[in-house]
């Protein structure tokens, strides 16, 4: 049996699934139950300074995309931090440590952008026994316009200069975690790295209207006639959590920062698919608000039967494998063509390929008699549309042709080129200069 024992900044797990700061970990009770379930760590709901408790509203709190059999992509939110006195926070913390030592507990913190509010935050989460911190610098509504949240994470220069100060006045690990909502994900990532800090986790929540009510003229969730911005998690953020993801485990600078991976996490393979592209471990939120803690025990199954399946014997022995193979686009090898090939067998002659084929891209199917569909090679460029639209799974592939045939498309060997930088049409190119 595969060893999902996770070791993440020296901080042991029996596995690499943690809960995300959010809701389900916002109270001793939930935590208890996410452990008694099988997650292998937690990062507590974010604790704010002493004070004026945070409030939050009492209507709706959440909007929604659905798919068209109901199934939730997308969960906008507009919860602020825990509205939870603090002492009582630390006291739960420390109480679950202690009767969990083996489950990692990591605090999120969000307090006003001073040094002497972290630094007098910071000795009493110590204090709880917790093995690490994380710095929210992600939340884009409600914290961002009192200076704090994503109003931090989209200013490197504050976000350097907090985490010196959580590495000076702190002795455990500190996690930094990153907004999306940012044009470039490498210059807080180098940033929270040039401040010491241990780790970085990404993505926060994005920016988000789901809906408007067009009764009531307002964004949703609608409290009393109006609606505010919220923050976007769940499966659709997934695509933009895995680039950014990569973009931080192979830029030069960030290169080695390790990485706790967020963003729609709701299966094996979507943990698998981040930790490849270089996330040590990962933080779960929307599936199990969705279908319950009891969600992990998939996900632990499902990626020990993989990493068997594959000869991993632990997870350190797949983090990172697919980063050397995310490259820029000018490097992409143009030798490589293929074409779409049908399985007359498997075809239940919808028509979807043709449809999507004639209308919107390069009219390189050809419906013959009996609603026969047929890729015809000589005007197909490989976009592999008809394979995405297919309703049937593998009866549309992508073949690749063999190096010296011609493609009948363009009239030249395959192979001519290597990549972009050679290609007569890059004005750059050697061979365009010629």
């Amino acid at each position: 049996m595969a060893d999902l024992t996770s070791d993440f900044l020296g901080i042991k797990s029996p596995n690499p699934f943690w809960l995300a700061s959010a809701p389900p970990t916002d109270k001793e009770y939930n935590v208890r139950r996410a452990f008694e379930a099988g997650w292998g760590g937690v990062v507590w709901k974010t604790l704010g300074e002493e004070g004026p408790p945070v409030v939050n509203v009492n209507g709706p709190r959440y909007g929604a995309i659905w798919g068209a059999d109901r199934r939730l992509l997308g969960l906008n939110n507009i919860e602020l931090i825990t509205d939870r006195d603090l002492y009582t926070n630390l006291e739960e913390i420390k109480r679950v440590k202690a009767d969990y030592p083996d489950r990692a507990i990591i605090v999120s913190i969000m307090v006003p952008c001073e040094e002497e509010s972290w630094k007098k935050i910071l000795p009493l989460v110590e204090d709880t026994g917790a093995d690490g911190i994380e710095l929210n610098f992600g939340c884009p509504h409600g914290m961002s316009e009192r200076g704090m949240g994503s109003a931090v994470g989209q200013v490197p220069e504050y976000i350097e200069m907090v985490t010196r100060w959580c590495k000076q006045y702190y002795s455990k690990p500190v996690i930094v975690k990153l907004t999306p909502n940012i044009t470039d994900i490498r210059k807080p990532a180098t940033a929270a790295k040039m401040g010491g800090a241990d780790a970085v986790s990404l993505i926060n929540t994005i920016n988000s209207i789901t809906h408007v009510d067009l009764d009531l003229m307002a964004p949703e969730p609608t409290i009393d006639g109006k609606g505010s911005h919220g923050g976007y998690c769940g499966p659709a953020v997934k695509p933009i959590a895995l680039s950014m993801v990569s973009e931080i485990a192979r830029h030069p600078e960030t290169r080695g920062l390790p990485i706790s991976g967020i963003g729609g996490v709701t299966t094996w393979r979507d943990a698998a698919e981040f930790m490849v592209l270089g996330a040590g471990n990962v933080q779960v939120c929307t599936a199990a608000m969705t279908y319950g803690f009891k969600v992990v025990q998939e996900m632990i199954s499902g990626l020990s039967q993989w990493m068997d399946e594959k000869g991993y014997e632990s997870t350190a022995d797949f983090v990172g494998k697919a980063v050397p193979n995310v490259t820029d686009w000018q490097y992409l090898n143009l030798n490589y063509v293929t074409k779409a090939r049908i399985d007359q067998d498997a075809c239940i002659k919808c028509g979807r390929c043709y449809a999507a084929c004639e209308d919107t891209s390069h009219q390189a199917i050809a419906m013959k008699e009996g609603r026969v569909f047929e890729v015809m090679d000589d005007e197909c460029v490989a976009c592999n549309l008809c394979v995405n639209v297919c309703p049937v799974e593998d009866c549309i592939t992508m073949v690749e042709m063999p190096k010296g045939d011609t493609d009948p498309r363009t009239g030249r060997q395959v192979g001519d080129y290597a990549n972009w930088t050679t290609h007569p049409n890059n004005p750059m190119s050697v061979k365009a200069a010629e």
